[in-house]
């Protein structure tokens, strides 16, 4: 495959929001184009795993609105942003692994839809972002977090893709589950009151579900170049 080999656009301040859907290939998206362009990389989905690993530490009923909202200003949450290595620390300790488990991603949900979780985690993601140079992923990065962002993409895929992307991921688990898992996903990030998914203003859809993971690099590193079409809204 032939890579863009274009020259982005004022690099060192550039924003790249990637927006999408559990499964859709953000986090490995995102980190090869901040590889690619030489940039930063955040993943938000991390920082809302990381405290919901810390309430579920420490005792929280993260079904309990009222709790999580009193409890969310307490850790302290650091996310490295070394695509290569990205790193999560909650308290100092570097919990890249245990915010993976099945009871953390079973929980983070509810605690995702708490205003006040999100208002604590939306600091701390613009402080992280600061001067730019730096690709974010999330589910509403271009809507929320950074609306300003210069090149914004919704990454999306079906959902038996996505759910045997996933199920490979974990090791093989039960694809029509994970797929039931991922759908439910979706109806309650879409149906939050906080900043639900949905695909920003002036965001360009890319459809991964018949790409490779380079021909997606390839398209959003071809928007950051200014070589793309960022003006429509499906690349």
């Amino acid at each position: 495959m032939t890579h863009v080999d274009s020259t982005p656009r004022d690099t060192h301040r550039l924003v790249i929001a990637v927006d999408g859907t559990s499964g859709s290939g953000k986090s490995s998206t995102s980190r090869g184009v901040a590889e690619r362009l030489g940039l930063r990389y955040l993943d938000t989905g991390a920082m809302f795993r990381a405290m919901t690993w810390w309430l579920l530490r420490e005792g929280v009923d993260v079904l309990d609105a009222a709790a999580v909202a009193t409890a969310a200003g307490r850790p302290a949450i650091e996310s490295g942003t070394d695509p290569s290595r990205p790193t999560i620390t909650v308290d100092g300790v570097d919990v890249s692994v245990e915010i993976r488990s099945d009871e953390v991603t079973g929980a983070v949900s509810p605690v995702s839809a708490v205003p006040e979780v999100r208002a604590r985690l939306l600091e701390l993601q613009r402080a992280v972002i600061g001067d730019g140079g730096i690709v974010v992923e999330g589910r509403d990065i271009g809507s929320v977090v950074w609306p300003q962002a210069e090149v914004k993409v919704y990454l999306s895929a079906d959902p038996d893709a996505r759910a045997q992307r996933r199920a490979a991921e974990q090791g093989g688990s039960d694809v029509a589950s994970t797929q039931q898992s991922l759908l439910e996903r979706d109806r309650i990030d879409s149906g939050r009151a906080t900043a639900p998914l949905t695909m920003a203003e002036g965001a360009v859809h890319v459809d991964s579900t018949h790409l490779t993971l380079d021909e997606v690099i390839d398209r959003i590193v071809s928007l950051a170049s200014g070589t793309g079409a960022p003006g429509t809204r499906d690349a």
